[in-house]
């Protein structure tokens, strides 16, 4: 019987992103979660985007609590990564702030237009990954 390492994931909104431990893998699963969660859609015939964070708070309570947990697994990957405890803090903030405005019913999500935990705390890890490790700069392309 041979062993299989799997380093890809199979299939799924997240299908073809690196399994792996090392920064140039976290950084790429961190993008493609923060771009779920906070840019993965676009308003017709307008430039306002938005992403699953706003949707879920269609769900009440229950919606908040799943884009908190969303937001809490790029906390993770960043503790992973070593980053500071003030940068953590910091990041766990934002997520607590974007899910105690999210629990205001149905006006709760307008918030999510404007304060961008998700995109925030990519900002505070990117920062850190360009610091500590610079070859997993990427160059962003927008279409």
């Amino acid at each position: 019987m041979v062993a299989v390492k799997t380093t890809r994931m199979a299939s799924g909104p997240m299908a073809g992103l690196p399994l792996g431990k090392n920064p140039a893998d976290v950084r790429r699963r961190i993008e493609a979660m923060e771009k779920l969660l906070e840019r993965g859609f676009t308003i017709p015939g307008t430039r306002q985007v938005f992403g699953l964070d706003v949707i879920l708070d269609l769900i009440p309570v229950g919606g908040d609590f799943i884009a908190a947990a969303m937001g809490i697994y790029m906390v993770i990957e960043a503790r992973n990564l070593g980053m500071s405890k003030s940068a953590i803090a910091r990041m766990l903030g934002n997520v607590g702030i974007d899910w105690a405005l999210g629990l205001i019913p149905w006006v709760g999500m307008i918030p999510d237009f404007f304060f961008r935990s998700n995109t925030r705390n990519l900002k505070i890890i990117r920062k850190h990954l360009d610091k500590h490790y610079p070859s997993t700069v990427t160059i962003d392309q927008h279409a």
